[in-house]
């Protein structure tokens, strides 16, 4: 008898540990971030969450002068005035089935999100999966770039982004439960 309380007991342990460790690998949140700063909001949404963190990382790395807006000829400035560019990627997230939810974060640039947000999704298959924008910005807001997203990938169960310039846990918390 007492082995059959043992067994019970570490079957219920096992499928406790087991369900856990599902919850918390079902949201992935991927990001993109040039100078470090949607890093540090994406890192900030994964703690909130319980999410996995995963970087969108450009092939080709990009460099300050790939950076510089005011260059008409550089790198990001020709990608994003080519609404068809898609910069490639270095790797893809392992195991993308598990996640139902994916939080995509980015610079905002020109405006709208960085055409190798466009890569990662076109990547990956979000059919079913609820995808969240989250975006950081020198001056521009988030709207515009879900806007477009939405446009681009109608088929997409979006929810409502948010811009993390400075967020807290709290805001995430109370963003993230909307």
């Amino acid at each position: 008898m007492k082995r059959i309380a043992l067994c019970m007991t570490a079957i219920a342990v096992l499928c406790i540990s087991a369900h856990a460790q599902k919850q918390s690998s079902q949201t992935l949140v991927a990001y993109f971030s040039a100078t470090g700063t949607t890093e540090k909001a994406a890192k900030l949404v994964a703690e909130t969450t319980g999410g996995t963190l995963f970087k969108i990382q450009p092939a080709q790395e990009y460099t300050a002068n790939d950076l510089n807006w005011h260059n008409k000829s550089s790198r990001s400035s020709v990608e994003m005035a080519d609404a068809q560019s898609r910069p490639a990627l270095s790797v893809r997230p392992k195991n993308f089935i598990g996640y139902d939810t994916v939080y995509i974060g980015f610079p905002i640039w020109w405006n709208l999100a960085p055409r190798i947000i466009n890569t990662f999704i076109e990547s990956n298959d979000l059919a079913g999966k609820t995808v969240i924008p989250f975006a950081t910005s020198g001056g521009s807001g988030i709207s515009n770039a879900e806007k477009e997203l939405r446009k681009a990938y109608p088929d997409l169960k979006w929810q409502k982004g948010k811009l993390l310039n400075g967020a807290t846990k709290e805001d995430i918390l109370s963003w993230s439960r909307k």
